[in-house]
């Protein structure tokens, strides 16, 4: 059986709601809705920055359990605004154009906190 392997990022809401940053079981890897650095929000919201900024934080967890972006095979995204797909999208594109992982863009009412405005989760298998 494949050994599970909890990867903390060390935010107070781990303990409090009961989650890991992500989950390596075997050569598989879940990564948990992740949000932009907070100096990456703006007022009015630029989704393609906030969207860049989760795409960075991403990345470096894949990079620190030992993965890369060609490891990805599915991203989920949650946007508030999908009218705002088109900047969503880019962003995803400039990460993931030659990966093409199978993907989903959803709408949702809201995220954890109405400052953001994106949140993927990313799934990655090491080959």
């Amino acid at each position: 059986m494949a050994t599970r392997k909890s990867i903390p990022s060390g935010a107070v809401w781990e303990d409090f709601v009961g989650y890991s940053r992500a989950v390596q079981v075997g050569n598989q890897l879940e990564i948990s809705g992740t949000v932009a650095a907070e100096e990456d929000l703006s007022d009015p919201p630029d989704l393609y920055k906030e969207t860049r900024s989760v795409l960075n934080k991403l990345q470096r967890v894949l990079e620190g359990a030992g993965f890369s972006l060609s490891d990805v095979v599915r991203t989920r995204m949650f946007v508030t605004d999908i009218s705002q797909w088109e900047d969503v999208g880019r962003a995803h594109g400039e990460f993931f154009r030659d990966i093409k992982p199978a993907t989903s863009m959803v709408q949702v009412k809201g995220l954890i906190d109405p400052r953001y405005h994106v949140e993927i989760e990313i799934t990655a298998i090491r080959g």
